[in-house]
């Protein structure tokens, strides 16, 4: 199943239903062929609903919206900021999201809750951890660590110099990750605070996974997909990365994975994606021909279907 899109898609998502994109001018279009314009400009960020049920959004207008396949509706505004980044905890039924130095915290089940957090810099990236309760969100020079719930409190800081663009919390929520601004990853261990350096990338990683139940974190940014350890209580410090699907003409822009899975999905800036089993041999091209960079990828909860998009407004769901 192909589309041709008038747009850059900015996320590709799958909810309980099927496959979702977001795109540069919007709107969000559903692979059953319902399409809302959600958003005057482009969408910058979007989760799948803690529900189950459609995608919320973020985008450059100050709004976060929610759009099922009957109808759209505003959840949330920040006039004259954008929505820079947003996640979701179906666990809790919580929404957070960024908009400029403030991030906010939504509850689907109580329209009158809100909590507003403030930060000395911009956050660039938002992350619940595995039970919805705790949030990490990424700024210049570190993480801050919130409860959720809590209206007045002071974060928990774990700091690292440099501007840190992205931010997950590992399955087990024993680690945080970041991604930052120069071609590298950064960690802490949070029983003790404890840093993780991972280095080494040509270029900046823009998109990373678990799989493999925890065990394994990978990444774009490379030749190949970058496969860290997860194992034990050090994660990978110590220890040293491996690459699958190394080409040295192309770069992996893209991963998608499900943590309960030992799946891995990557998009490459030549237009190519693949799925693969790193405890197995080959890759498996789901998309063999080459285009434009891929800017988006997702993986089925259960694993047997691939959505991609590229930056040429092409996009496709594949059975996998």
């Amino acid at each position: 199943m192909n589309f041709t899109f008038d747009a850059q898609v900015t996320a590709a998502l799958f909810d309980r239903t099927g496959a979702i994109f977001a795109l540069g001018d919007g709107s969000v279009r559903f692979a059953e062929g319902e399409r809302f314009a959600v958003h005057d400009g482009a969408v910058l960020c979007a989760a799948i609903h803690p529900s189950g049920n459609g995608i919320v959004t973020g985008g450059d207008d100050g709004k976060v919206a929610w759009t099922r396949r009957d109808e759209t509706v505003v959840l949330a505004e920040a006039p004259g900021r954008w929505i820079d980044a947003l996640d979701t905890a179906a666990t809790t039924g919580l929404i957070a999201f960024s908009a400029g130095r403030i991030l906010s915290v939504i509850d689907v089940a109580d329209p009158a809750f809100r909590r507003d957090f403030t930060h000395e810099r911009t956050v660039s990236g938002v992350a619940f951890d595995p039970k919805g309760r705790r949030l990490a969100t990424s700024t210049y020079g570190g993480v801050a660590l919130w409860l959720a719930r809590i209206a007045q409190q002071k974060p928990t800081l774990l700091k690292w110099a440099g501007s840190h663009t992205g931010v997950t919390f590992s399955p087990d929520g024993a680690f945080v990750i970041t991604a930052m601004q120069d071609n590298q990853l950064h960690g802490w261990r949070l029983k003790d605070s404890k840093d993780l350096r991972m280095g080494g990338y040509p270029s900046k990683v823009r998109s990373m996974a678990f799989l493999s139940n925890g065990q394994l974190f990978a990444t774009a940014g490379a030749q190949g997909a970058v496969l860290w350890p997860f194992t034990g209580s050090n994660g990978p410090m110590g220890r040293e990365a491996t690459e699958i699907g190394y080409d040295e003409s192309s770069l992996v822009t893209q991963v998608a994975a499900r943590s309960g899975l030992g799946l891995l999905a990557a998009g490459l800036n030549d237009g190519r994606v693949w799925l693969a089993d790193p405890a197995g041999q080959g890759l498996n091209f789901v998309r063999a021909d080459k285009g434009s960079a891929i800017t988006a990828l997702a993986m089925r909860e259960d694993g047997g279907a691939i959505a991609w998009a590229d930056e040429g407004g092409l996009a496709g769901v594949v059975e996998a």
